[in-house]
C-alpha cells in the first residue's frame, strides 16, 4: 500500500495509477494531507496547518529582483572617497569635464567609463601599489550631475527635461514633464533617437501601448535622448 509521506495515510488506488498532471497530483495530495491533519490532536494540527501554508505549496513564483548595473560616473558628479583608517586620505571631490579626480599621494585618477565599483578597485590598486598595504577603499556619489533629454513635437511645452540618474525617467515621464500630449499628437508613432558609442539609433514607439500597460518595457531614458511626437495625419 502506498502511504502519503506527510501523514502516513494510504493514497487511493486511482491516485496511485492515474495519469494526472503534476499540478493535479499535488492538489490531491494536499487535500488528503489536510483531511488527515484535521483528525489530529490540536497540538499536532497547528504544525500541519503551518506545513500546508509553507512557501513550498505556492502556485505562483515570486518575481526575481531586478538588479541594476553599476552607475557609470559622469563629469560634475561629487564623490566621497574613504580609505579605511586613513582619515588624512578622505576627500570629497568633483569629477572634472575630463573625467578625472585628484587624490592625496596618488594624484590624478582617470575615471572615464568607470562604474563606482571599478573606481573603487582602481583607487585601491593605486594606493596599494606604492603607499598602503591592502587598503580598503569606498567610493560613493554624494551628488549626481544633472542630465537632460529633449522632448519635441506635439506636446504642451517642447524642450529640455532635466533629471538626475538616481531618479530614472521613462519616456512617458518625460512627455508628462513636457506638458503631455496635445490634441494633435500621434501617440502611436513616437520616435526616440539615442546616441550609443557615437552612433545614432532610432526607435518607433507606440505610446498608447505604454499607457495601457501592454508592453514590458517602460523605455527608461539616458542622457541626450531625443523624443519626437508627430502630429496625426488628418
Amino acid at each position: 500500500m502506498t502511504m502519503c509521506l506527510g501523514c502516513r495515510c494510504p493514497l487511493s488506488t486511482d491516485f496511485q495509477h492515474s495519469s494526472l498532471t503534476k499540478a493535479e497530483v499535488a492538489q490531491e495530495a494536499l487535500q488528503l494531507f489536510i483531511s488527515a491533519a484535521m483528525r489530529l490532536p490540536s497540538s499536532l494540527l497547528a504544525w500541519a496547518l503551518l506545513l500546508c501554508s509553507s512557501p513550498g505549496w505556492a502556485q505562483e513564483t515570486a518575481p526575481k529582483e531586478i538588479v541594476k548595473s553599476d552607475y557609470v560616473l559622469q563629469p560634475s558628479d561629487l564623490l566621497h572617497v574613504l580609505v579605511f583608517q586613513e582619515d588624512d586620505l578622505q576627500r570629497d571631490v568633483r569629477i572634472s569635464q575630463e573625467y578625472s579626480i585628484t587624490l592625496p599621494l596618488i594624484g590624478q585618477v582617470d575615471l572615464k567609463g568607470k562604474t563606482l565599483r571599478e573606481a573603487e578597485i582602481l583607487i585601491r590598486d593605486l594606493y596599494n601599489k606604492d603607499y598602503l598595504v591592502n587598503p580598503q577603499v569606498t567610493v560613493s556619489v554624494m551628488e549626481y550631475t544633472k542630465t537632460s533629454v529633449n522632448v519635441l513635437g506635439s506636446v504642451g511645452q517642447p524642450g529640455s527635461v532635466v533629471f538626475t540618474p538616481e531618479q530614472p525617467m521613462s519616456l512617458l515621464d518625460a512627455i508628462a514633464r513636457a506638458g503631455g500630449f496635445n490634441r494633435l499628437a500621434d501617440r502611436k508613432h513616437v520616435s526616440l533617437s539615442r546616441t550609443v558609442n557615437g552612433k545614432v539609433e532610432k526607435y518607433l514607439i507606440n505610446a498608447d501601448e505604454l499607457i495601457q500597460g501592454n508592453t514590458k518595457s517602460s523605455w527608461t531614458l539616458i542622457k541626450d535622448d531625443v523624443i519626437y511626437v508627430p502630429e496625426k495625419l488628418l
